[in-house]
């Protein structure tokens, strides 16, 4: 995903859920996908995708979105 894409989706999924990247960050720290700050090695996309789907009604694009929004950057 290229960076306007995901600038794109992130506006969407702002509106939707009322919830930034970075607090699905925080609340992906709770549900243990997140780790000091970054993905927790072995958490595959489809994990967070199924969260994302059945807590806050998000779709695959965006659920993918925010999993790479998960990962810290370098």
């Amino acid at each position: 995903m290229n960076a306007i894409n995901l600038t794109a989706y992130y506006k969407t999924i702002e509106k939707k859920t009322g919830k930034s990247p970075e607090q699905f960050k925080k609340l992906a720290e709770l549900k243990g996908f997140v780790v000091n700050g970054d993905l927790k090695p072995g958490v595959k996309p489809m994990e967070v995708m199924n969260w994302l789907k059945a807590d806050f009604g998000l779709g695959q694009g965006h659920g993918l979105a925010l999993y790479h929004s998960f990962k810290k950057e370098e």
